[in-house]
């Protein structure tokens, strides 16, 4: 069993989000208590090309183990060669499968949920990959299907665990759809019943409580925390602290909050292979909006965020934020 579900551990993992979980944002999400990460995922067949900028994707610290990348693909002798190559240059503690997502740019490479449509492919690229990287363990991420005519997740499951996968997130929505509606919990309890590895559970957690309600209702080994954390890392934190202590402790300030944003901002754009020419943050504002969802005054603020260009009128954005709404939180 992989070490982080031993001894009764419930980990917490932070979801892997395309163009949002990056290498500086899980580190305020490990610092905030999140116990496993995965990188926001990669092509299997662009890896092979050597493109830097892929591999700016898949990078991580030391302090953010464990830590797994997640490829995409549907050629199972791609999807290996990839798992060795980022195996053989970045040691991983674990290689994930993204079979999940419902994105058309994926869905038209006959990858991410497109695979549940076919699951002897599916089969065979998780096959493929568990015997490329025989030392490193694989895990695979789902969802419950491709419609609700189509739910596949105990099939899909079970081909996954045959096959070798040490591990199984299932977001508990189809792939139609996508982000809308409540996550299907009963087919995932379902799924953690039949499979013998452990079963990560992934939708509609937004706080501790949920936490409880899904611990007592299945047998889910981990949980997957995916777009609550974007505006608010402190998740974990209030999850863990409420566990131990039976109370969730006060939120961060909104002075506070955007002295995060504004620091991650400044250790994002000095990463390599960024689109920071001349300190431009333009590409930078659909993460602006995400950070600062929920917070008081929030939706006021999209379109002053919409025109931030430079660090200094993100400043500007939460120096009026703050005097406004400061005293309120």
């Amino acid at each position: 069993m992989l070490p982080w579900f031993q001894n009764g551990q419930f980990p917490l993992y932070l979801a892997p989000m395309a163009r949002f979980t990056d290498i500086v944002f899980r580190e305020f999400c490990k610092e905030q208590g999140a116990d496993v990460m995965v990188t926001e995922f990669v092509q299997a067949d662009a890896l092979t090309r050597e493109d830097p900028k892929l591999w700016e994707t898949v990078d991580f610290t030391e302090a953010q183990r464990p830590m797994g990348v997640q490829i995409f693909g549907s050629n199972p002798e791609s999807m290996a060669n990839a798992a060795r190559m980022l195996t053989d240059r970045l040691r991983p503690d674990f290689i994930d499968i993204n079979f999940g997502c419902p994105a058309d740019r994926v869905i038209c490479m006959d990858a991410g949920s497109s695979m549940l449509r076919n699951p002897e492919r599916l089969g065979q690229v998780t096959s493929a990959v568990v015997k490329a990287v025989p030392q490193t363990p694989v895990t695979v991420k789902i969802r419950t299907g491709w419609d609700d005519d189509n739910i596949v997740a105990k099939e899909v499951g079970r081909i996954a665990e045959g096959e070798g996968a040490q591990a199984l997130a299932i977001h508990g929505r189809t792939k139609e759809q996508g982000y809308r509606g409540d996550a299907n919990w009963p087919i995932i309890a379902e799924v953690a019943n039949e499979l013998t590895i452990p079963v990560i559970g992934n939708g509609n957690i937004t706080c501790a409580a949920d936490v409880i309600r899904i611990r007592e209702q299945t047998n889910c080994a981990g949980l997957m925390i995916g777009r609550a954390a974007l505006g608010y890392p402190w998740i974990f934190r209030d999850i863990k602290h409420y566990l131990k202590y039976g109370e969730v402790p006060e939120p961060p300030s909104i002075a506070e909050r955007w002295e995060t944003i504004i620091e991650y901002t400044r250790r994002i754009m000095a990463r390599p292979f960024r689109e920071k020419k001349h300190g431009d943050l333009r590409w930078m504002r659909p993460k602006f909006i995400a950070l600062t969802k929920g917070m008081e005054g929030s939706r006021k603020i999209r379109g002053s965020l919409g025109q931030v260009n430079q660090i200094d009128d993100l400043e500007r954005v939460a120096h009026a934020h703050i005097a406004q709404y400061g005293l309120v939180s």
